[in-house]
């Protein structure tokens, strides 16, 4: 009976948090988890927000009370990083419901606190992502258009530090300018770059690693750093603000990004080219990311890198130690097939797996491997607007984003909404106009497509 009531009770959040792209499949775990991170009370509220963000007075209209109340709750909320509070350019802030991940499962953990019971979370987080896979599966292989990507090892590309220092001399400045790297001059666009985005940031937080904070209370983390996942922009502002985060300059991220490359870590961050939220740090062994990049490899559940590593079979030894260092096990040793030595191994890349990383390259120590461009360039979401959207069309939820029930949406949200849909290439748009079974929807993309071809 007790489990009953506690579905019934937190039903209607559940149902909210299933509005958006990133989901999270209902059960008795996910219930367990919300009736830690949120009363009842709270849960019932927040069930009546918008997926868009909104402002007070759209919270107290729908909580049906004064706005200074509804800021009191939104801030309560944002202080343990269940709602995000950014300030708006022109003034004024603007909340918004992060999803689970990346999101507020992350932000319970970021910081260590006594403000919930963190190993009750550790225990119903790896039960509910590490044991049972519907949640990672939905998450991470739900569709062609991924939440995460992969950062390039920028020292496996030139051999120089962070901060642009070395024998390939300096970077070229500029928010989208290519850079010319190492001996087969790749060019390397700023987006591509972890680097890039702590410079350009406007806000930078780090915050303690979910993952590995989450593995040590059930005593199975490695020893990788757990102070160095990072967050910006608004994001960063709002965590910042309420303490989940710490604020750290320019210098300061860079230099924790230098530790990470030099620990083997890699960079896997939100999967857009502009303002990007969030950048972690991952291990093969934590990581959810990375363990679902094992566990769904034919899924591409992470969008990759554009390059991939390349073996010099002449220079190989053998050592194992790429494979020791490849966080998703794309490394691999065959036979030399040398009839001189015929125990002699050397390394293979399984293209497939590979997330094209760098972190093999770097641990090489004959230096048989290097990075090449992949065949096909990787298209990358242009900010988290276009992503949503695209996430939206292929899990079959779009019709959330543009008519979300919960607020009354305004004239110019939709057409943010619809101006990026029709951008989108013929077959998306075809599949956009399905879902949304729309007339209206379908002569505006009709238009869409009329006035582009006849310009």
């Amino acid at each position: 009976m007790a489990h009953r009531t506690l579905k019934n009770g937190y039903s209607s959040l559940v149902e909210r948090i299933n509005r958006f792209p990133q989901g999270a499949p209902p059960g008795e775990l996910l219930f367990r988890i919300l009736s830690v991170l949120f009363s009842e009370k709270e849960a019932a509220l927040v069930a009546l927000l918008p997926i868009r963000p909104f402002d007070a007075a759209t919270a107290a209209r729908l909580w049906k009370t004064s706005e200074s109340e509804a800021i009191r709750v939104l801030e309560d909320l944002a202080s343990r990083g269940m709602i995000l509070d950014m300030e708006r350019e022109e003034g004024g802030s603007v909340f918004t419901m992060p999803p689970p991940m990346a999101g507020f499962f992350e932000f319970s953990m970021m910081r260590v606190g006594d403000r919930y019971d963190q190993r009750l979370l550790a225990e119903l987080y790896y039960q509910y992502l590490n044991v049972e896979e519907d949640f990672v599966r939905c998450l991470f292989a739900g569709g062609e258009t991924q939440l995460g990507r992969v950062f390039v090892n920028e020292r496996a590309l030139d051999g120089r530090g962070l901060d642009g220092s070395g024998p390939a001399g300096p970077t070229l400045p500029g928010p989208s300018s290519a850079r010319a790297t190492g001996p087969d001059t790749l060019q390397v666009l700023d987006y591509e770059r972890a680097s890039e985005v702590i410079r350009s940031a406007t806000h930078r937080g780090v915050g303690t690693c979910y993952c590995r904070h989450k593995m040590s209370h059930l005593d199975k983390a490695c020893d990788a750093p757990l102070d160095i996942c990072m967050t910006f922009n608004g994001v960063a502002s709002s965590l910042v603000k309420h303490g989940v985060a710490r604020g750290v300059d320019v210098a300061e991220g860079l230099d924790l990004l230098d530790e990470a490359v030099e620990r083997g870590l890699v960079q896997f961050g939100e999967n857009v080219r502009e303002s990007v939220s969030f950048v972690c740090n991952c291990c093969g062994c934590c990581c959810e990311a990375l363990l679902a990049a094992k566990r769904f490899a034919v899924l591409n559940p992470v969008a990759t890198t554009n390059y991939l590593p390349v073996v010099a079979a002449a220079s190989c030894t053998g050592c194992g130690k790429c494979a020791e260092a490849c966080p998703v096990e794309a490394m691999g040793l065959v036979s030399a097939s040398d009839p001189k030595a015929p125990r002699r191994k050397k390394a293979r890349v399984e293209e497939t797996r590979c997330l094209g990383c760098g972190v093999c390259v770097r641990a090489c120590p004959a230096g048989a491997l290097s990075l090449q461009r992949r065949g096909a360039r990787i298209l990358t979401p242009v900010n988290s607007a276009h992503r949503a959207v695209l996430m939206a069309i292929e899990r079959g939820k779009l019709q959330n984003l543009v008519f979300d029930n919960q607020a009354l949406a305004s004239h110019r949200a939709m057409a943010a909404i619809l101006g990026v849909i029709l951008a989108l290439p013929p077959a998306k748009r075809i599949m956009a106009s399905r879902q949304m079974k729309s007339r209206y929807l379908e002569r505006l993309l009709s238009r869409g497509a009329f006035i582009r071809e006849g310009s």
